[in-house]
């Protein structure tokens, strides 16, 4: 069963708007949070000072930019007022964040310093392998969920590489890197079954160890794919030689030459995930989002949502204004392999919810090990609010039942939050316990939802 710690602020309950017609609005979303990580550790690697335009600011990447200042990494913010680009009286969020940029000035990586990881797998995954570039002891502990999260993989392979790890034999958080200003780097293989986050963190780091790094995948199955293209995608674009199983080389094999990153200036993609529930209420409700500045092409994997949406009742076109969906007024089942979009499956499952057939969401046991233990969270939720849920060997079915109001639990997770939010367009009485755990990547999201819906914050 998912963990829920018990906190006084976790108390508040948020009434999820309930829609009382087809929705039709603009939604700006905030920046990737995936790709602005990435892009904060190549450039705090770099040889050169960089810029990150138009990044996105949460929890997840505040905690990520505080890790690398204070290993001796600059980063500064700037930014400059702008007027609405928008003239719609439908529009939620809006683009006062495009304004601001961070500049970052790489630095001599040094301890001792400590790291708060928060709950954020690309902080905790991403820098140890940093650390061990750095001069001195360099300590990382986080929320207590952290500790239950997957992270044998990062240490076992830097201690493989030839970095002093001191974990007390846990395999997890809290831990202790001890940084000798270099790593020699090298082949190295690695289980990363239960996070692409494993081999990301190596190839991140890897232009800057002695030898580069090869990482090796051992295990049988590799989740979330479309992150390791954006990794090396991210890296190719910094002057990083990468050879990939896609490129022609061995597979399961990711191979990273060692030499000097590039500086880049970099505008940083609206997070496709995050559009998730947005997009989710055009088609629950028949109505219609529209997301400005969708790419045409991207390796983040949001972008599938066009096609799983649209087999679940909508349509949409990529246009000038950005990428419009429309709901159809009728919402279908659908029969999924979720391996490589893992993160979609809670919204998905919401939909799936209030669907007028049967779900089978597959590829997804890795989920497991997420912020929370999400498939036992969904069933759990789901079916408190009338709902026929249940749990497979690697992801969930959903039979579609007549739902009521109540308590929907979010174990400390955002993307609970935001299913429960959808769930609420469509059913009355549905309350959010802890919505506020949305800021780890989509700030202000009860104002952007209320602002779609036409509505002031309830």
């Amino acid at each position: 069963m998912p963990t829920n710690p018990e906190h006084p602020e976790h108390s508040a309950l948020w009434p999820a708007p309930y829609a009382s017609g087809a929705v039709d609005a603009t939604v700006h979303v905030p920046g990737s949070k995936s790709v602005t990580n990435r892009a904060l550790v190549l450039a705090s690697l770099a040889a050169e000072p960089g810029w990150l335009r138009r990044p996105l600011r949460s929890r997840d990447t505040v905690l990520m930019a505080g890790a690398l200042r204070a290993m001796g990494v600059g980063i500064e913010e700037t930014v400059s007022s702008m007027s609405s680009a928008s003239s719609s009286s439908s529009v939620a969020g809006g683009p006062a964040a495009s304004g601001e940029a961070w500049r970052v000035i790489p630095g001599r990586l040094q301890g001792p310093a400590t790291v708060d990881v928060g709950n954020a797998g690309t902080v905790m995954r991403f820098l140890p392998p940093v650390a061990a570039l750095a001069d001195g002891p360099i300590r990382f502990d986080g929320d207590p969920r952290s500790y239950e999260r997957p992270l044998h993989g990062v240490i076992d392979a830097l201690r493989a590489l030839g970095a002093r790890v001191d974990d007390e034999g846990r395999g997890a958080l809290p831990l202790t890197v001890h940084g000798g200003g270099a790593l020699e780097g090298g082949p190295v293989e690695i289980d990363a079954s239960s996070s692409s986050q494993f081999v990301s963190a190596l190839l991140l780091s890897g232009p800057r160890f002695n030898q580069g790094v090869e990482v090796r995948h051992t295990g049988s199955t590799l989740p979330s794919m479309p992150h390791i293209r954006m990794t090396v995608d991210m890296l190719r674009a910094a002057g990083a030689q990468v050879d990939t199983p896609e490129s022609g080389g061995e597979p399961n094999v990711w191979r990273v030459t060692s030499g000097a990153l590039l500086g880049r200036d970099i505008t940083i993609e609206p997070d496709l995930s995050n559009a998730q529930p947005f997009l989710a209420a055009a088609l629950v409700t028949g109505g219609k989002v529209t997301v400005p500045d969708w790419p045409e092409q991207t390796t983040q994997p949001g972008d599938a949502l066009r096609e799983i949406f649209t087999t679940m009742g909508g349509s949409c076109e990529l246009t000038d204004q950005g990428l419009e969906f429309t709901g159809s007024g009728s919402v279908h089942g659908i029969d999924v392999d979720l391996s490589e979009v893992g993160e979609l499956t809670p919204g998905i499952a919401a939909v799936a919810a209030l669907a007028d057939s049967p779900s089978t969401l597959r590829g997804v046991a890795h989920l497991r090990l997420h912020e929370t233990d999400r498939l036992a969270a969904l069933t759990k939720e789901i079916n408190e609010l009338g709902g026929d849920v249940t749990e497979t060997a690697d992801g969930l079915h959903i039979r579609p039942r007549r739902l009521h109001g109540g308590i929907f639990h979010t174990y400390d997770d955002h993307r609970m939050a935001t299913a429960g939010a959808i769930i609420g367009l469509a059913v009355e009485g549905v309350q959010i316990e802890n919505v506020a755990t949305t800021a780890k990547t989509l700030p202000d999201f009860p104002d952007l939802w209320a602002g779609m819906l036409g509505a002031d914050r309830p």
